[in-house]
Formats: C-alpha cells, structure tokens, sequence
C-alpha cells in the first residue's frame, strides 16, 4: 500500500446512483479501475438529496423516495498518479460531475486487523 503524505490530489466525480457502465453501477467501475491502475484509495458515498444539471431534485425522503440518488466517487492519491488517471474517466463519465482540488494528508495508516490498536 502507498503511504500518502504531505499534498495530494482529490479526485470526486459526482454521478447518479443509476449511472451505468456496460451494465455495472457507474461508481463500482470507477473504483474497480482505479484500484486496477494503483490509485492509493477510492470510496463511494451516497447521497440522500441533491440535483445536478437536470435541476430535477432526488432525495431519499419517504414521501418522495428517489431511485436515483447521488453519489460520490473520491479517490486521493499524488497528483502525478491522479492526473494520468483521469483519460479513464473520459470513456466512463458522459453526466456528471469531475473535481479535483488539493488536499493535505494529515495521517494515512491503516487500521490493525479486527479493528485492534497496535
């Protein structure tokens, strides 16, 4: 595993939970190649309300349950591996939204096995 520090780059692409990519969701293509190029991380985090450029409003809200939440892809890695990653999303994203802005790592370690402090 890389260790991160100092600054990097944070990639977020926004896209639609329905978002699909030859039949995948969208956000698990996008994790899936940037764990198969070397990316240092990626996660998906779901939105429960949010519009885009459609202005149309989803939001997970009972009364006006949406099928198609937001959903946010960040990966974070040195803004050289980052960068070259991004032709990758040219094929992938045709709605949405892609970031990047720096960032300052603070502390990357990963956690003992079973959640133990070592």
């Amino acid at each position: 595993m890389t260790r991160l520090t100092g600054t990097v780059l944070r990639l977020t692409v926004l896209v639609g939970e329905n978002d699909t990519f030859r039949h995948r969701p969208l956000y698990s293509e996008i994790v899936h190649r940037a764990h198969a190029a070397g990316l240092a991380g990626a996660s998906v985090f779901r939105g429960v309300e949010g519009f885009g450029a459609s202005s149309l409003v989803h939001t997970s809200r009972l009364l006006s349950l949406s099928e198609d939440l937001p959903v946010a892809v960040v990966v974070v890695d040195t803004e050289e591996r980052v960068r070259a990653f991004l032709p990758e999303l040219d094929a992938l994203v045709t709605e949405g939204l892609i970031l990047l802005d720096h960032c300052e790592v603070v502390r990357h370690a990963r956690g003992a096995p079973g959640g133990e402090a070592r």
